[in-house]
């Protein structure tokens, strides 16, 4: 009750203190489930949790707390601990359960009189795609059946009850093996396909059973809703994934989406992108202000959603001459059509025929892979039937071979040469590859050395649906070099080999089918599937560095083959085949998009769109190189082009007297870790600032810092473990001054731009030269007001310092050692501890150092470390020793997961102590908390592995590629407005990425100068309420001086009042539910 008296007394007595304004209950008792607002919800209780649900408790009991808010006197078993029977046995069994406790009244709940919201989770861990389509489907109808049989039973217990249905995902990661022993065999791109679809088919059915039963809406005091979307575990609303540091964010987010799923939506639900990383809370408004029903507010059937299935999918082939070369061609560059022998292809869903023959309303069936109807491998048929690239193929060469049949995945017998794997990414392409080569190899039906054989690789589709989720693994560079590793092992292995490699298929119209609501797109499916695709706001930046990567993958296969690489000898060659470069979206005639070229999902390709893409490649194939046609239009009836007398062959550079452009020019070779400077703005304020938050980079004379063998430069520079220990001071990130910026990227060299006579940097190794560089190599907190004492003497002993008059920037970095040792001392290096010499470090500076700015940087994640792997001896040793408490445990051991609690807790006490008002008393003084590093992440060169140029020889300590990255990241940090920094690393060398202070915003921010004025508009109640949002809003400045004291004693006399008037409602409703606990007691002594 205390906690609720607090929250309620800070938040304000009133409800214009509350985060919504609609919050006052129906003035008259609801007599309908239609118009039950929040604050009228007596009752809140669950079915559906496990024993293992600790994740979904979680947010059940934040949806408490918010609920609470609107009814104070909310009752719900979760208060105080989920009563066993809402963990076990199955939904009926909870049901019923539930609606005997609800009926004893054993919290003082008035069965008859008091509305009850009751949620239902479906939990889908125990989904399984291994049986065969008909044995999911039954499975399925058995779960749709339980759900019945638990409504009903509610129905027929429960009065004056909303049901609220949800699907709860916890991701793929939680498929339970016993129940589902193939996953073992599925790729992470299949198992995430075969989730995505079971949920969306469970969420249809779903539906259908509330059409069917209309909502269980037999009576005004009950009905049940179907939550519009799945509670996905490990998904954000921006679609990057929710990282293994972020749980309290994480169960934030589900918590209000389900909230969000409770409500009436509102009239524009997007989120802009620049929003998407804020967690908002939607509020109930004036004209929307009930629970949400299918009566109060219709949802959208997708059942309904039908398009007509275009049956004529076969061709003609018009071309006369079929006849092969008169004796077996020698060269790459003299192949017909009918001197294949044998046909091939690598790639994804595309390729496997994930859905092609799907019938419109058929979700279950896109998990079906169709591979005898694949656009460039597939064989079922004959052309006139099945337009594919084998079938017009079997015109020229009826013996042709490799083409897969029927349904299947790729270890089906009948896909035979068809490796494609749905879900695939490039980096899967290498092992696709050694695959088919062994297949071929193994065939006794096929002659491996003189058979010519016709190769489609296609990918790309699926790394562009993840970059946002991982910039790095599925960058351009990364790309390029799967398919280099891929093509490069096809010409060694195999001979007698022509490759189309396909440009990777412009995506972005794809967006166009899931904003057009009228086409009943199953949007969410494709959120999952593609989020870096479909969830992007128009012409925001996000979208514009997708476009970027898209293009850059079509360009960077051009500059691969154009090097001439794959040229080398006339039995090999690769060529681009261009044709899906730019695609036109098929129009209906009243100019929407036509949902009939797309399989149910409206992300898989159906019948439709694979015959045009067999004719493309067919017609590619014959075009000459500089005059392929490289866009895919929908619209047009695109029919088969014909070899000629002149050009019978299959294009080729040869045969196409195609010469290649020149290659681009290589980058130079990185010689150090410099920047390149492009500011203009340079000049400092008229007069030496005496506020801190008008402080301009030029007014910084002295530089110094704080912290451990990070900011000490321990390592940056060693080549190996005998000069691992040496300091290289003159690099260090936020203190080093070595050369310029040109060559040595630090913050020193930054600032010197601004001010060459900037003091205090360090300089080359050891202690000579250290300046103002006091961090010590191993300190834990506990040791850094010794640092701040011996930083105050050597200022003061400097004579080229004014220490009352120069303006001075500390940068503060610990933590690291005392993480490491925190297994060996959990008392003394516990999170309060740690915040505790924190507090006396900045006290200390706050008390003796005149005009100081503090940058203290966020505490990375260490747990990261783990991933670093390097078999070099330094790597081997050395790594346990610098930080045994991280590296050594297993990762899923018991203390390693105390670890990471604690590291999240030490980044959270930083935040407690400066996000007060401690320090917010000087003019000349001011913390600011820099969090680039609150999100580590690691770079990758390839799959999983881990780049470690990053590293010193002993995978611990950091490179002087890291410090330079380190300190572009702060700089830049200290140029972002506080509420609005980046919270993540971006390490991806790129010389000019050192922003600049803009002429609207000179300053370096701090928590004043970051704050907007407050708004003369009146505020919409119905507005997204954000926490950034509020805590960017600040009272207007009295004009009347006042004393200090009188602020503090008027708020600290509002509080009390606040608390009595609290503690008075919080009194009248505990009566009341002590009332009612006695009239429950009393029915129970005298009902016999």
């Amino acid at each position: 009750m205390f906690q609720q008296l607090l929250l309620i007394s800070l938040l304000g007595f009133t409800t214009a203190g509350l985060p919504c304004t609609q919050v006052s209950p129906s003035q008259q008792p609801p007599l309908t489930a239609d118009t039950v607002r929040p604050s009228d919800v007596a009752v809140l209780s669950y079915v559906g949790l496990h024993e293992q649900s600790t994740e979904l408790s979680t947010v059940l009991s934040k949806l408490t707390e918010l609920m609470t808010l609107f009814s104070p006197g909310l009752v719900t078993p979760i208060s105080e601990d989920i009563p066993h029977f809402l963990r076990r046995g199955t939904l009926v069994d909870q049901a019923n359960e539930l609606s005997l406790y609800l009926k004893s009244n054993k919290q003082g709940a008035d069965e008859n009189q008091d509305w009850k919201l009751v949620l239902l989770f479906v939990q889908l861990d125990r989904l399984c795609a291994c049986e065969q389509q008909e044995q999911i489907s039954s499975l399925l109808k058995q779960v749709v059946e339980e759900v019945d049989n638990a409504v009903q039973l509610l129905h027929s217990q429960l009065k004056k009850t909303i049901v609220s249905v949800a699907l709860w995902d916890e991701g793929v990661n939680t498929v339970n093996t016993k129940i589902c022993p193939c996953t073992h065999t599925y790729t992470k791109g299949e198992l995430k396909l075969q989730r995505a679809v079971l949920t969306h088919t469970l969420q249809e059915l779903l539906d259908e059973l509330m059409v069917q039963k209309h909502w269980y809406r037999d009576r005004d005091d009950f009905t049940v809703t179907l939550q519009t979307t799945p509670l996905i575990r490990g998904l954000s609303s921006s679609g990057n994934p929710i990282g293994e540091f972020e749980p309290s964010k994480h169960t934030d987010e589900l918590m209000l989406h389900l909230w969000r799923n409770l409500l009436q939506p509102r009239v524009d639900q997007r989120i802009p992108d620049h929003k998407r990383d804020i967690l908002t809370l939607q509020c109930p408004t004036e004209d929307r202000p009930f629970l949400r029903t299918e009566f109060n507010t219709p949802s959208t059937h997708y059942s309904n959603a039908d398009h007509l299935i275009q049956t004529h999918t076969g061709t003609e082939l018009p071309c006369k001459d079929r006849s092969p070369s008169s004796s077996i061609p020698t060269s790459v560059h003299e192949l017909r059509p009918a001197d294949i022998k044998v046909v091939a292809a690598v790639g994804d869903s595309l390729t496997a025929g994930n859905g092609i023959a799907s019938r419109p309303n058929d979700i279950l069936d896109v998990l079906r892979q169709y591979r005898g109807l694949s656009w460039c491998i597939g064989g079922d048929g004959n052309l006139t039937t099945v337009t594919t690239l084998p079938n017009i193929l079997k015109h020229y060469n009826h013996d042709v071979k490799g083409y897969s049949l029927g349904v299947g995945n790729q270890d089906n017998p009948q896909a035979f040469l068809n490796q494609a794997v749905p879900g695939a990414k490039s980096k899967d392409i290498p092992s696709q590859v050694r695959t088919l080569v062994a297949k071929m190899k193994n065939d006794v039906n096929i002659n491996f050395e003189s058979d010519w054989k016709l190769i489609t690789i296609f990918i790309g589709g699926n790394d562009l649906c993840s970059y946002c989720q991982n910039s790095l693994l599925y960058s351009v560079e990364n790309y390029v070099g799967f398919l280099k590793e891929s093509l490069d092992y096809l010409q060694k292995e195999v001979p007698r080999v022509l490759v189309n490699l396909v440009e990777s298929l412009h995506i972005t119209p794809l967006r166009e089918l899931h904003m057009d609501s009228s086409l009943n797109c199953p949007t969410w499916l494709v959120n999952m599937l593609c989020p870096c695709v479909v969830m992007p706001e128009s012409n925001s930046e996000a979208l514009q560095i997708l476009e970027t990567v898209n293009r850059g993958y079509q360009r960077s296969l051009h500059e691969l083959i154009e090097s001439g690489r794959y040229d080398t000898h006339s039995n090999f060659t690769v060529v681009i085949q261009p044709f899906l470069r730019d695609v036109t979206l098929p129009r209906l005639p009243d100019g929407r998009a036509d949902r009939s070229y797309f399989s149910a999902d409206c992300f898989h390709l159906s019948q439709k769109s694979q015959t045009l893409m067999a004719r493309s490649l067919w017609n590619n194939m014959l075009e000459p190189l500089g005059s392929k046609t490289s866009r895919q239009d929908f619209n047009s009836v695109t029919g088969l082009k014909c070899s000629t007398n002149d050009s019978p062959f299959i294009r080729t550079y040869q045969n196409s007297d195609y010469m290649y452009s020149a290659p681009s020019p290589k980058p130079d070779p990185i010689t150090n870790w410099g920047s390149d400077f492009s500011c203009k703005n340079l000049a400092p304020s008229d007069s030496q600032p005496t506020s801190v938050h008008k402080l301009r980079p030029s007014d910084i004379q002295v530089v110094a810092a704080l912290g451990d063998s990070v900011t000490a430069g321990t390592g940056a520079k060693s080549t190996s473990i005998l000069n691992l220990n040496t300091e290289f001071k003159g690099v260090s990130w936020s203190i080093g001054g070595d050369q310029t910026l040109e060559t040595v990227t630090t913050l020193p060299n930054i600032l010197k731009k601004f001010n060459p006579d900037l003091k205090g940097s360090s300089k080359g190794q050891g202690q000579l030269q250290k300046g103002f560089n006091m961090a010590v190599a191993g300190a834990k907190t506990s040791e850094l007001p010794a640092q701040v004492q011996a930083l105050i003497k050597a200022m003061k002993e400097n004579k080229e310092v004014n220490f009352e008059s120069d303006w001075k920037l500390v940068t503060i970095f610990i933590g690291t050692t005392d993480l490491c040792h925190y297994c060996y001392d959990q008392k003394n290096l516990s999170p309060k501890k740690f915040s505790h010499n924190l507090m006396l470090t900045l006290d200390m500076l706050y008390e003796e150092v005149p005009r100081v700015l503090v940058n203290l940087v966020d505490l990375m994640q260490m747990d990261v470390f783990k991933t670093v792997k390097n078999n070099t001896l330094g790597c081997s040793l050395q790594q346990r020793s610098s930080c045994h408490c991280v590296i050594n445990p297993a990762n899923n051991a018991p203390q390693f997961e105390e670890l990471k609690r604690i590291n999240r807790n030490y980044q959270t006490e930083i935040e407690y102590l400066i996000y007060g008002d401690r320090y917010d008393g000087k003019e000349d003084f001011a913390v600011v908390l820099q969090p680039f590093f609150h999100y580590s992440f690691i770079p990758q060169t390839g799959v999983g592995e881990t780049d470690t140029s990053f590293f010193s020889v002993d995978c611990f300590h950091l490179s002087e590629r890291a410090h330079a990255e380190m300190a572009i990241a702060l700089w830049n940090n200290m140029l972002e407005p506080v509420g609005r920094k980046q919270a993540y690393n971006n390490f991806t060398h790129d010389r000019a990425k050192i922003h600049c202070p803009s002429e609207a915003s000179p300053f370096i921010f701090t928590k004043s100068n970051s704050q907007a004025p407050l708004p003369k508009t009146t505020v919409d109640p119905g507005s997204i309420i954000t926490t950034r949002e509020i805590s960017s809003t600040i009272q207007p400045k009295c004009s009347t001086p006042i004393p200090v004291w009188v602020p503090v004693v008027v708020g600290f006399g509002c509080f009390l009042v606040g608390l009595f008037m609290s503690w008075c409602i919080m009194s009248v409703v505990q009566r009341k539910k002590s009332k009612k606990s006695a009239k429950a007691a009393q029915n129970k002594e005298t009902g016999f």
